[in-house]
């Protein structure tokens, strides 16, 4: 029996003792007959407004709160909890000099200057967190410092398309990442369900990824741990992972465009693989000669198309002739994206 189903049934009891009192009190207020048959016809709408309406003021205000908890970065919610005490202590300095007055505002206002200053320093402190946090850390020396500083207590949190890119591993191996790289339970099924595909493409795909977990996991230099964190309210895996990187703070590492930019819009860090590889590919200026092999033809009539070793495509104006061949071209454009990068050039 599930614990919304048991405050239904605690509901129903409860608002069918209160709706039967009501029907032997109204049946005195206004005139109606007092016998069995008005106690039972409140009582029964005091169940159904119980079996209803119960789960709506017990059960889901707290999943609400807790879901709200959930999603808030732990400096947010430690600052929110400072504001909502300053907020109170400011209520109750001032409760003393309301209570003073005459009439309903010395009983009112104490309780209402209370919970309109405990809002008003909760939802300060938590939109003006990273203000706060930057001056308290220039003015004390204090202050959590940026997740994206190199060190072994941040967390890495990979999604399931950077495992089964692989490239991953090659990049723990050269120290670069600084942190304990962390492996949903839920992604990790995930990948066993890709790798259990019928689809042999899909297959072995997931069991690549599979493979490459197993190669973190049995080299002992890279700190790797799987956690069992899940969120039973979300399908789908790419907004779990953002839930979870904001629960713990955590960078979120992924080559996916899309699971990047949702993250990017709810402010949680990632890095994305396709953008270290962008960053560490040769860089070229317009003007700059360098040999090519010619490979296939473009799109256009006469194009070439050729690769550097970064995998970087070169696109060759007049370089139709020059297949299967290795020329040397002159840099004439450069274009860069966040999905890759495109060089143009010419036949020297």
């Amino acid at each position: 029996m599930s614990l919304e189903f048991a405050f239904r049934l605690i509901g129903m009891v409860v608002f069918a003792i209160i709706g039967a009192r009501l029907g032997v009190d109204a049946s005195e207020s206004f005139g109606l007959p007092e016998n069995i048959a008005t106690a039972t016809i409140f009582g029964l709408v005091g169940v159904l407004f119980g079996l209803i309406l119960t789960p709506w003021f017990t059960i889901r205000p707290l999943r609400f709160l807790r879901k709200v908890i959930n999603e808030m970065a732990i400096d947010v919610l430690f600052l929110a909890i400072i504001g909502l005490l300053l907020g109170l202590l400011i209520g109750l300095l001032l409760a003393y000099p309301l209570s003073l007055l005459d009439g309903a505002l010395g009983t009112l206002l104490p309780a209402a200057v209370s919970v309109v200053a405990a809002y008003l320093g909760m939802t300060i402190f938590s939109v003006r967190t990273r203000e706060i946090w930057e001056f308290i850390s220039e003015r004390l020396g204090m202050g959590p410092k940026s997740r994206l500083q190199m060190g072994t207590n941040r967390e890495l949190l990979l999604d399931t398309s950077i495992l089964i890119d692989g490239r991953i591993v090659d990049i723990a191996h050269t120290g670069f990442l600084g942190g304990t790289l962390i492996v949903p339970r839920f992604v990790l099924s995930e990948l066993h369900q890709v790798a259990d595909s019928s689809d042999p493409l899909r297959r072995n795909r997931g069991r690549r990824g599979l493979a490459k977990l197993n190669e973190l996991q049995r080299d002992t230099d890279i700190p790797i741990k799987i956690i069992e964190d899940d969120f039973d309210d979300i399908v789908e895996v790419d907004n779990k992972l953002v839930r979870l990187s904001i629960q713990r703070d955590a960078l979120l590492v992924t080559n996916d465009y899309n699971l990047n930019k949702v993250a990017e819009a709810q402010e949680v860090s990632v890095l994305n693989i396709n953008v270290l590889a962008n960053a560490v590919r040769t860089v070229y200026i317009p003007g700059e000669t360098f040999p090519i092999h010619v490979i296939q033809e473009g799109r256009d009539p006469d194009q070439g198309v050729g690769y550097l070793e970064d995998g970087t495509m070169v696109v060759i104006a007049n370089g139709k002739r020059y297949m299967d061949r290795t020329i040397n071209v002159t840099v004439t454009r450069l274009i860069n994206q966040a999905t890759g990068r495109m060089i143009f050039a010419e036949p020297e």
